[in-house]
């Protein structure tokens, strides 16, 4: 008999192999050429590609390792993984027989006052202890694929991880890129608040000294108290970002205050860069590699439902020991076993395999068209991040021109008016397009970093 058995489950395991390829084959590849990981999947991910030291700001590389260890974004993409993986296991399970062990003791009585005991009550009782196992035999691959499909579902989430670990490390960058230009435009409006008021102090002077009218210290005080009324605002404006950051952190926002204060410059950091084919970088982003694995995914679930329409077979078993004494229960005589092979195949189903086979397939095909569109985004993405920078690259260059000619304006139309050669006019037009000049020369050089943040986040991290 156990030769008898050894032999079937032999020619079932050769069978299953046999088969399996045979309906991998009927499936076919229904992912399109050129998907297959080349180059362009050798991405590394925050920590290890760490493209933001770059800037050689030792602040942002504090934040940065800050962020990557307490971003409950990131905590949450973690545990989404472990979810993840363990789904693929359990899917996995199915591959294995499902083995217990009972362990029992019976006792009945039948009733004396019934025909069939006829009229005379019986007493039962033994014990019991039995190994079973049942097992199905994926002999089509049904579950294989199931499992399959759990696992490149588990790699998608891997890939969430990535990308939420591009979007923090980027959002960090963006968001301290940012701080650092309101600080910079603060410190504009302070210089200028202090510019004025020299201004109006000498207007002021001159009024006392009767060598200007009042309409001239009434206008110097005007652009004064106007330019002081920017510093409130622009103090909140500082708030939020150090808020925001401390989101970011995982911090309490109250952790921040005082933090980063008046002072420090932007990174002088302008540089063209070339980042080769961005139609093959792009394929290097989390969000496009963790589509194409839920492709991966779909497709495998597709042939999962063409492998249900086969036969399911089935191995069930117990072994043990059966004894109405306790002491005679391992004796060779109280052996028990049993043997139950099965086959099941729904011939019917009220077409509920049919559409489960068009559910599939329409999923995989929709997710291939949602890759598509990834990679479309993706590139579009690079191409703004692209331009937006090269152009505050040369708005950069302008705007400094401008900003010493404006700064030569007001010296000169000051002078002039000290002299009594021209109007007072001349020198409040000179003090608000100085301040309207270096706020555009600031802004401009804090859209600069930010845009080539946004383009290091577009490739997917460095390159």
């Amino acid at each position: 008999m156990m030769r008898v058995l050894s032999l079937l489950f032999l020619s079932l395991f050769i069978c299953a192999g046999t088969m399996a390829q045979r309906n991998d084959e009927l499936i076919g590849n229904p992912l399109p050429q050129g998907w297959s990981e080349g180059e362009f999947f050798n991405q590394t991910m925050p920590p290890d590609d760490e493209w933001w030291k770059n800037f050689e700001d030792m602040v942002l590389d504090s934040l940065i390792v800050v962020a990557c260890e307490k971003n409950y974004s990131v905590l949450v993409a973690l545990e989404n993984i472990k979810k993840a993986k363990a789904a693929w296991h359990k899917s996995q399970s199915g591959l294995m027989p499902d083995v217990g062990l009972n362990i029992g003791w019976q006792r009945a009585k039948t009733s004396g006052n019934t025909a069939q005991s006829l009229y005379k009550e019986t007493w039962e009782g033994y014990y019991s202890v039995a190994a079973s196992m049942k097992w199905q035999a994926d002999i089509f691959g049904s579950i294989y694929m199931r499992a399959k499909a759990q696992k490149s579902l588990f790699m998608a989430t891997e890939e969430e991880y990535n990308g939420v670990m591009v979007s923090l490390v980027a959002n960090v960058a963006i968001t301290y890129f940012s701080l650092r230009e309101a600080l910079a435009e603060m410190q504009v409006i302070r210089w200028n608040v202090e510019s004025q008021r020299e201004i109006m102090d000498i207007v002021v002077s001159r009024y006392d000294a009767g060598l200007a009218s009042k309409l001239d210290v009434s206008q110097a005080r005007s652009v004064y108290y106007s330019t002081m009324a920017k510093i409130p605002a622009m103090q909140a404006t500082i708030d939020n970002y150090r808020n925001a950051m401390a989101v970011l952190l995982g911090i309490y926002p109250q952790e921040l205050v005082g933090w980063l204060q008046e002072g420090y410059a932007l990174p002088e950091y302008m540089e063209m860069l070339a980042v080769g084919v961005p139609a093959g970088l792009v394929r290097r982003r989390p969000d496009v590699r963790s589509a194409e694995r839920e492709v991966e995914a779909y497709a495998a679930l597709l042939g999962a439902t063409k492998r249900d329409w086969f036969p399911q077979i089935y191995f069930s078993g117990t072994i043990g020991f059966a004894s109405d004494e306790l002491k005679r229960l391992p004796r060779h005589e109280s052996l028990t076993w049993e043997i139950a092979p099965s086959i099941s195949w729904a011939a019917f189903s009220g077409n509920e395999r049919v559409n489960a086979t068009r559910e599939a397939r329409a999923t995989l095909d929709a997710s291939i068209l949602s890759f598509n569109n990834t990679v479309l985004t993706a590139i579009q993405e690079v191409e703004n991040a692209m331009s937006l920078y090269k152009s505050s690259i040369s708005q950069i260059v302008s705007l400094r021109e401008a900003v010493n000619q404006n700064q030569e304006t007001l010296t000169l139309s000051f002078e002039l008016y000290k002299q009594g050669l021209t109007e007072f006019q001349n020198v409040l037009d000179a003090q608000r397009s100085l301040l309207e000049y270096q706020n555009y020369l600031v802004q401009a050089h804090g859209s600069s970093l930010i845009y080539l943040v946004k383009l290091y986040e577009a490739l997917g991290g460095g390159w």
